[in-house]
């Protein structure tokens, strides 16, 4: 399984900021250490996937991380939600494919000292670490078609 395999966004709630009807959901993925959460806020009409908050949410589990996020109360909500507003960024797509980008990194480190460890045989760590490397190699020449353009 890959990393980006791992990778869950379930529904949190609905909240409605000055009347605004937002869907609030929790995109999880492990880091090789925690589960991280981050709240995405989106609107039907929205072509994008979302505006994200820049707050995490850590945790042992998907569960933990999904219940530290229903805990947080509609005001709460409402508050991370004019922060993410505030600290948009203009470049969502270049963004994610950073993201991206860093999270293979950090899965294709994990694998090789996991190999090193003896906790994965060779050879398939081997390959596990030619297809990461691969889809980096993906990710950075689709870099260009994302840099400048605001999304």
């Amino acid at each position: 399984m890959s990393i980006t395999d791992s990778i869950i966004q379930p529904y949190i709630t609905t909240i409605e900021p000055d009347g605004h009807k937002l869907h609030v959901s929790c995109r999880i993925a492990f880091d090789g250490i925690e589960y991280v959460g981050r709240l995405w806020f989106a609107d039907d009409g929205w072509e994008d996937s979302g505006l994200p908050d820049r707050g995490a949410l850590p945790g042992r589990s998907h569960d933990e991380v999904i219940a530290l996020a229903k805990r947080l109360t509609p005001t709460e909500l409402t508050l991370r939600y004019r922060r993410a507003l505030a600290e948009k960024r203009r470049f969502m797509q270049l963004r994610k494919a950073t993201d991206e980008i860093l999270t293979k990194i950090r899965y294709l480190n994990q694998v090789a000292i996991s190999m090193r460890a003896g906790l994965l045989d060779e050879e398939g760590a081997t390959q596990e670490i030619e297809l990461t490397e691969k889809q980096l190699h993906e990710c950075v020449d689709r870099l260009k078609q994302h840099a400048g353009v605001e999304s």
